[in-house]
């Protein structure tokens, strides 16, 4: 079953497009990459999605409707953005800012519940429960920002490079956490990796990205030494030297 579908999407800055004519599906339960070098538009795809970019053509459906435009509407449908760079909330303890993820009325009654499978998930969050997440180093602060877009029991989850600046021992422990909450089978994942080899050991299936179109797609095992992965990388490094 289709959870989220885009069909020829575009969007951008200003006066300019980033996407253009975008089309992708997700399905109910489904981890998806979007792959590309940077610059390709996988940032802009997921704020577009969110709401917090407006599209300018196309349509987009999440659930069989057609998806808000607002990003609070969007997220009281369950759709859960994890931004790169992580966006901790300054001021706020690790678990007030977990809190913060509860924000829907709907599962106010599972609050408790979604804190303990958080503190489970990653225990260095309960550890540091009482702690100004600014203190936080930037591994826990990834492991928070996912832990906190977990809170709203989402249907989607949007992560935006989770690996980023994080030491290799890090990533690996985010990227265990990740294939976790996919194997649950409670919600689908749109991920976004500079990496392919590191977005493909979470995901099922890609679209690549290269700019702002969609220029391949298909399987980890259809994209892997595929023509149109390499040239979506190569092709940007050698625009941008």
């Amino acid at each position: 079953m289709t959870l989220l579908r885009l069909e020829r999407v575009s969007s951008g800055y200003g006066t300019g497009d980033i996407l253009r004519n975008v089309s992708i599906e997700i399905g109910t339960h489904e981890c998806v990459a979007v792959l590309g070098a940077n610059g390709a538009g996988k940032t802009t795809l997921l704020r577009t999605i969110s709401g917090l970019l407006h599209r300018r053509l196309g349509a987009i459906e999440f659930g069989g409707k057609p998806l808000p435009n607002t990003p609070h509407r969007i997220a009281a449908l369950g759709v859960a953005h994890v931004p790169e760079g992580r966006g901790t909330i300054a001021g706020l303890t690790v678990e007030e800012n977990l809190l913060v993820g509860a924000f829907t009325q709907r599962f106010r009654a599972n609050v408790d519940e979604d804190l303990k499978q958080c503190y489970e998930r990653f225990p260095i969050l309960r550890e540091y429960r009482h702690r100004p997440a600014t203190h936080l180093s930037g591994g826990e602060q990834q492991m928070l920002a996912i832990s906190r877009a977990l809170m709203l029991r989402p249907n989607l989850l949007l992560l935006d490079e989770p690996s980023f600046g994080l030491a290799p021992k890090v990533v690996r422990v985010v990227y265990e956490a990740i294939r976790k909450i996919i194997e649950e089978g409670r919600l689908a994942v749109l991920l976004v990796e500079q990496s392919a080899e590191l977005a493909m050991s979470a995901a099922t299936r890609a679209y690549v990205l290269k700019h702002g179109e969609v220029v391949g797609a298909g399987s980890r095992d259809e994209l892997c030494g595929s023509p149109e992965l390499s040239d979506a990388y190569i092709g940007m490094a050698r625009r941008d030297a």
